[in-house]
Order: structure tokens, then C-alpha cells, then sequence
């Protein structure tokens, strides 16, 4: 899989000629750990569904991940071939990104909340030739929803259902047999290994069209990226990560599949969110890092279970994937007695500016950070001239995380000959370099810490019979940061209700997040003298509709 990356030698000698790219894949730190701390925990995984906690040791999950390895290089994955991940936060997402690593092939996670018309499209433009699902997560069953679609996929060789039964049980297929006694692994894996500037990674992200765009990453962009985040914050080794965004999100597979590996630390991941039981982890793990967006932090700080249980360990909280309010920073502050950190950063690129442990609070609670050693932003005008501080403007990225390319769509890269990426998002710096986010350029939504693909929900609703016009907006929300607000007109003698909305779209497959959360009819639309709808007015109609409702 190589359409769309656009990695070329002059960047690769650059970053090798800074010293930023490390030059190395995760599974050289994984056998880094298991030579120097084998029985260190790697991780700790609590599955709802089987109510099971499952603690691997560095050297349990080596042998785990070579064996997943062997077992799908045995059953025709080549290199360059994509394996398609659709699980919670579960030990198998570790495993199974690292096996793909030994074998060159390309991971792709993806969210347990898609269904058939999501996934049907993530996993026909990728030609993905393995899919890894959940027999059964909160109720939803995973095979029959695969069984729906799968006969118009032809690259998709094998499914592989964890807690399944027969061949096509994840552990009949490759972990129950020991594949490592049929196949000479050390060959296999000299052959195979990915190489540092190889595609590592397949990550969706929402954008502003009506389909999603294939982010790729190599391990240069994702090793090099964490690196200087884990000095800032002085990770070590002796921190305990816990993790309760999703693995397939960004911050989930950058900070707590990667970085615990990298530093040989304990990894303990919570598959459904429940601030009581977070706290309880905290506890009963020691864990001392934390990162989630907004309502995460929320949730936490707020839960009465905080007074029932020790969370002193925790030494560092930090948010991303939407603005802080002040007084959220503050309360969650003293509630959790942890340093709060604030960070900005895309699936293009991960974490790029963070907050630092000692910055005073006009700082910590007023800014989304300044760059990490190795990353560069600015703020710039139409034209792309770099603004004095203080004013809004187009904010812009460059460095080693950023990514190669979307897939099959070179001509989105966005990226200019001198390797500064457009991100969509405006912002201001201020003085010291420090950015805050102000607003996006981009047609989306983020609602906690999610990108909501506006136009692919529109689309939808243009297509019901009673729609004339369409538009959702972002209403603002003091848990989510946004909700999604609906505003529709009808054709004449035509309606619905909220509740027909929901059905609608949910009976074409619309993912349960992407869901408007509130619907607005309205006689018109506002409109330019082109005749495009101005967004901008039914965003201040939604901010007026929220305040209204004490939101």
C-alpha cells in the first residue's frame, strides 16, 4: 500500500541531518524492554464483556505478538498489506500492531462505534486483507455486522473474532497454536521487518468531504514525534499509563499503545469509560499519567469516587482534542492534586504543542502550549505571511511527526515545499510561542475530542424526502466541548420530529456518535448573496440556543 505517501528523499536526510528521526520501528524497543526488564507488566487490560483482567508481562507479549506474527504471514499477509482493527481498549491492539510491525504489514485501528457504512467504505479503500473484531462488545454483535457486507469486499481474505468459535476464532487462527514450532521465525521476521520509513500505520480521520481520509504514518513519524514528548514531561520507565481513550483514537495509540512500549513502562488500559472506575484504577495500579480530552478530565475531576479512593499517584493529567475551560483546569487541579497539561495536536500529526509541568497559570490555563522540540507552528494570514502575535489567523504545522500523506489522495497532503502543513484550525500565538486554538476553518465538529464529519451527515438528511435544506453546526457544551445542532428546512406540507431524525439515520448505518443531538427547523436558511449557507449565523443561533438552555 504506497498510493499517496509522500515521503521524499529531501525530508528523510533532513530529519536523519537534525538528528529528529530515531530511525528505528516499536518493536526495537519492545525487545529493548524484554532483554532489560522481561518480567516488567507491559499491560493491564480489564474487558467489560468477559469481566476478565489480564495482566502480560514485556516478555509474554513478545511471545504473544511474534506468534500473531508468524500466524499471518502463514495465512498470506504480505508486506504492505493492511490489517484492519476494530477492538476496545484490549490487550489484542498492542499484539497485533507489533505483529504486523515483524511482518511489514500496515495496521489500521478503527473505532468499536462504526458500523456497516462506515466500515464498509474504511475497509474497501484500504483493500484490507485481514479484519480483527470483538465477537461481542456492549452488547453489539460484531460478526453479523461484518456478515452484512463482506460479499462486496473481495480483498478481505479473513476475519478474525476474538472470543469466536471455529477456524475463524482470533484464538484458533494465532494464538492457541504455536506457530512459532512450524515456521523459522528469524527468517521470516529479517525478511519481513518494516523498516523505519515504512507505512506503519492506516488511521481514519474526518475531514471536511463527505468520506474520510486514510492518514499514513511511518514508524519515523510516530517514534519521532514521541520522543521529545516524553522528555518534556519526564516520562520514564517506573510511570504506570493508564489509557481510557480509545486505543483507535490518536491519542490512545500514540500515547498508550507506543509509549509505554518505548519507555518499558506498564500500560493499563479501561475499555468503557466510568470516572469511578478510573479513579479506582489509579489506585489499585499507581497510576501516575493520564491523556484524554476534555470530558475525560471533566468526569474525573467531578466524580464523588474520588473521595473514596487514593488517587495521589497521579502525577500528570493532560487533555487534548479541545480547549480547557479555566475553571475546569482549576477545580480538576485541586481535585486530583496532578499537574494539568493542555496540548493541541491532529491524527496528522499527533501531540504539537503541550503545556509544561512548570508554566505559571496564565499558561497552563490560558493556552494550548507551544511546540515540542523538532515541531514548528505559526499563525499566518491568507496569503500564508506569518502574523504578529496576538492576531487570528490560519495555524500551520511542520516537524518530524507530521505525517507522509492521506491514502489514494495525494492531492490533499496539503503541505508546502517547505514542509509546513495547512491543519485547518485558526488560531493565535502569543509572544512565547504559545498557541491557542480560537476556531476552525474546517466544516467539522469536536465533540469530545472527536472529529464529527459534518457533511457526511448532511448528505444523509438531504437524502430524506421531507429535507430541503441542511446544515449542522457545532453547539457548545460544558462537558463536550460541542454538540451537534441540526437545522433543517422542510419541504412544503413535510416534517419530522427529533426522535424520526435519529431513526432515520440510524437505520442507514450512521455511527452513534456522529448523531445530531438537537434539531432546529427552521422557515430558511440564512444565506450569502451566492446563495451558500451561512454557517457562521447558525453557529451563533446554537451558542444562543445553549445559553438559553443554562448549557
Amino acid at each position: 500500500m504506497t498510493s499517496g505517501v509522500m515521503l521524499d528523499q529531501d525530508r528523510i536526510d533532513a530529519m536523519a541531518a537534525a538528528g529528529l528521526w530515531p530511525d528505528r520501528v516499536i518493536t526495537d524497543y519492545l525487545d529493548d524492554a524484554v532483554r532489560e526488564r522481561p518480567d516488567q507488566v507491559a499491560i493491564v487490560d480489564h474487558n467489560s464483556t468477559t469481566g476478565r483482567r489480564t495482566t502480560l508481562s514485556y516478555r509474554q507479549l513478545e511471545r504473544l505478538s511474534r506468534r500473531i506474527a508468524i500466524g499471518l504471514a502463514a495465512n498470506g499477509v504480505e508486506r504492505g498489506d493492511v490489517v484492519a482493527c476494530q477492538l476496545p481498549n484490549w490487550w489484542q491492539v498492542t499484539a497485533v500492531y507489533l505483529a504486523c510491525v515483524r511482518i511489514g504489514a500496515v495496521t489500521n485501528v478503527l473505532m468499536p462505534i462504526f458500523r456497516a457504512r462506515e466500515l464498509s467504505f474504511m475497509l474497501a479503500f484500504a483493500k484490507s486483507k485481514v479484519f480483527v473484531i470483538p465477537r461481542e462488545y456492549r452488547g453489539f454483535d460484531y460478526a453479523a455486522m461484518v456478515d452484512e457486507f463482506r460479499a462486496d469486499l473481495p480483498d478481505l481474505k479473513a476475519v478474525y473474532v476474538i472470543g469466536g468459535d471455529g477456524p475463524d476464532s482470533f484464538e484458533t487462527a494465532l494464538t492457541d497454536r504455536r506457530w512459532e514450532d512450524e515456521m523459522d521465525a528469524e527468517r521470516l521476521f529479517a525478511e519481513r521487518q518494516s523498516r523505519p520509513n515504512d507505512l506503519v500505520e492506516l488511521n481514519y480521520t474526518s475531514g471536511t468531504t463527505g468520506q474520510p481520509k486514510g492518514v499514513l504514518h511511518t514508524s519515523n513519524t510516530l517514534i519521532g514525534g514521541l520522543l521529545p514528548y516524553i522528555q518534556r514531561l519526564k516520562m520514564t520507565g517506573a510511570d504506570v499509563i493508564h489509557m481510557a481513550s480509545p486505543l483507535a483514537h490518536r491519542t490512545g495509540f500514540i500515547y498508550g499503545v507506543n509509549m509505554p512500549i518505548m519507555l518499558g513502562a506498564k500500560a493499563v488500559y479501561q475499555d468503557i469509560w466510568d470516572p469511578a472506575a478510573a479513579a479506582r484504577l489509579i489506585q489499585d495500579e499507581r497510576v501516575t499519567f493520564t491523556m484524554a480530552s476534555t470530558p475525560f478530565l471533566s468526569d474525573l475531576a467531578g466524580t464523588d469516587a474520588l473521595d473514596r479512593y487514593d488517587t495521589s499517584s497521579l502525577r500528570v493529567f493532560l487533555s487534548a482534542g479541545a480547549p480547557i475551560p479555566r475553571v475546569l483546569v482549576q477545580t480538576a487541579k485541586q481535585r486530583l492534586g496532578a499537574a494539568i497539561l493542555s496540548g493541541w495536536g491532529m491524527t496528522e500529526n499527533a501531540c504539537v504543542t503541550t503545556t509544561h509541568l512548570d508554566d505559571p497559570p496564565e499558561k497552563a490555563f490560558g493556552t494550548d502550549g507551544d511546540a515540542l522540540p523538532g515541531m514548528a507552528v505559526r499563525v499566518v494570514d491568507e496569503q500564508g505571511a506569518p502574523l504578529p502575535a496576538g492576531e487570528e489567523g490560519d495555524l500551520q504545522v511542520r516537524g518530524q511527526s507530521n505525517f507522509v500523506g492521506y491514502l489514494n489522495k495525494p492531492e490533499l497532503y496539503g503541505t508546502d515545499a517547505d514542509g509546513w502543513f495547512q491543519t485547518g484550525d485558526r488560531a493565535r500565538m502569543d509572544e512565547d510561542g504559545y498557541i491557542r486554538i480560537t476556531s476552525r476553518s474546517k466544516d467539522i465538529i469536536i465533540r469530545g475530542g472527536e472529529n464529527v464529519p459534518v457533511v457526511e451527515v448532511e448528505e444523509l438528511l438531504y437524502r430524506h424526502p421531507a429535507v430541503q435544506d441542511a446544515a449542522i453546526v457545532g453547539m457548545p457544551d460544558p462537558r463536550l466541548g460541542e454538540r451537534g445542532c441540526a437545522f433543517v428546512t422542510f419541504v412544503d406540507g413535510q416534517s419530522f420530529d427529533f426522535r424520526d431524525m435519529v431513526a432515520y439515520l440510524e437505520r442507514h448505518k450512521m455511527a452513534k456518535n456522529y448523531l445530531p443531538e438537537r434539531l432546529e427547523v427552521l422557515d430558511q436558511m440564512p444565506r450569502t448573496p451566492s446563495g451558500k449557507i451561512q454557517k457562521f449565523r447558525l453557529r451563533e443561533l446554537a451558542e444562543t440556543l445553549a445559553a438559553d438552555n443554562g448549557d
